[in-house]
């Protein structure tokens, strides 16, 4: 737990050593550089700890899930302290990747092939040194899946992988197709709508480890398409609970909100260039049933899945793809234990679309919403390089589901 008092005191401490140290005395001696100085800063870390630094909100569908949060994970009921030197939205997006470690991870990788003839591939942490869980057959398992066009190297998931070795549990990381250096078998991708892959990678870690308790955890587009999938497949789903981060609810007002000009020129445009990237590294197997010409000229997000990802899965129009994206019309049907985290100030996720209505009519989800934290951002601390907050959400509500979860079996 981060207290108030810790945090002020190491803000002040490390300010006073500044000005002591680098701080000229001018105006004769007077010290009214230093008090100009000293002034402003009283006054910024006043404006922080009222505006900045806030308690998350918790919403809960159901008070069982509600308590059992509030009891199991401390960290919803703590205030979200955001790195006071770049809390700003777009500045912990941006900085997240470079500022944050990338714990090494040896993984074990494994090609699992679709029904379609293409290739999955899955890397899986084993834990085999795992202290509290010693039989691999029974050790409490977390599914995990990253962003728009990550791989098992971003340093969220390598985060999720340490978090969950400390525990001593195992890790898969489900890689969409294409992203991670295999070669396409056919001319095929993936998109948040669309959850076949992800049905077979369930189906084919529960086969391999089928005494092991499974939960999973979806970051921004693996977000999206994991709470699809719930959605979807509604009872049938034997995941003992997900916990999703970042989510893009509404697709509609995701891309308006990334083709505003600041977010379309840091974001829009870099992310649109990733997804043709990928596209043109396929190229030969691709361009055989699509315009990847077209598609290389593609200049936001929008024009690329009109272009590529709509045609691609079927769909009549880009529209109606956005709409069978968005999991906020899914919602309603989940029916296991769901946390979600956004940031408020999120770009990616404009706050004004999260499904705070359809969360509070399901007693299996909870929405835990911080002011701050930006887009996979939620760095904490001075330097914010080993620990953030959604780490601590991720440890906390998985240790939670896998070691106490049977009060959740029955939560209507």
């Amino acid at each position: 737990m981060i207290s108030p008092e810790l945090n002020f005191n190491l803000f002040t401490s490390d300010l006073s050593h500044y000005f002591k140290t680098q701080v000229k005395v001018g105006l004769f001696g007077s010290g009214v550089g230093l008090s100009v100085v000293l002034g402003f800063s009283a006054a910024y870390a006043c404006y922080y700890l009222i505006s900045v630094a806030k308690k998350p909100i918790l919403i809960a569908g159901g008070k069982k899930l509600h308590q059992f949060l509030r009891d199991e994970c401390p960290v919803v009921s703590e205030t979200y302290y955001p790195t006071f030197w770049c809390w700003e939205s777009r500045v912990q997006t941006l900085l997240r990747p470079f500022v944050t470690a990338k714990p090494w991870v040896n993984y074990r990788n494994e090609l699992i092939t679709a029904p379609d003839g293409g290739q999955i591939s899955l890397d899986w942490f084993d834990n085999d040194e795992s202290a509290s869980h010693p039989d691999q057959s029974t050790r409490p398992t977390v599914l995990l899946l990253p962003g728009l066009t990550g791989t098992s190297r971003e340093s969220y998931i390598l985060h999720m992988v340490q978090q969950s070795r400390d525990l001593g549990y195992r890790c898969v990381v489900f890689n969409n197709r294409g992203v991670s250096g295999e070669k396409l078998l056919t001319p095929r991708t993936y998109c948040a709508a669309n959850t076949e892959d992800l049905e077979v990678v369930i189906e084919h870690v529960q086969w391999t480890i089928d005494k092991a308790p499974l939960m999973a955890a979806g970051v921004s587009m693996g977000g999206m398409m994991l709470a699809n999938y719930l959605g979807r497949k509604g009872s049938e789903v034997r995941l003992k609970g997900v916990v999703v981060f970042s989510a893009g609810w509404d697709v509609f007002e995701c891309t308006a909100s990334l083709e505003k000009p600041l977010d379309r020129f840091l974001f829009n445009s870099y992310l649109t260039s990733c997804l043709q990237a990928s596209v043109d590294r396929h190229r030969t197997i691709l361009e055989k049933k699509y315009d990847i010409d077209h598609v290389m000229k593609a200049k936001t997000i929008r024009e690329f899945d009109e272009r590529f990802t709509s045609v691609m899965f079927g769909y009549p129009s880009n529209d109606d793809y956005y709409r069978d994206a968005s999991p906020i019309h899914k919602i309603k049907s989940v029916q296991v234990p769901m946390l979600c985290l956004n940031a408020a100030d999120d770009v990616f996720s404009p706050n004004h679309a999260f499904p705070v209505e359809a969360v509070k009519q399901n007693p299996n989800v909870a929405m835990l919403i911080t002011c701050h934290g930006g887009h996979i951002g939620f760095l904490e601390g001075l330097w914010p390089r080993q620990s953030t907050y959604m780490d601590r959400v991720f440890r906390q509500f998985t240790k939670a589901v896998f070691e106490n979860g049977s009060s959740l079996d029955d939560l209507h």
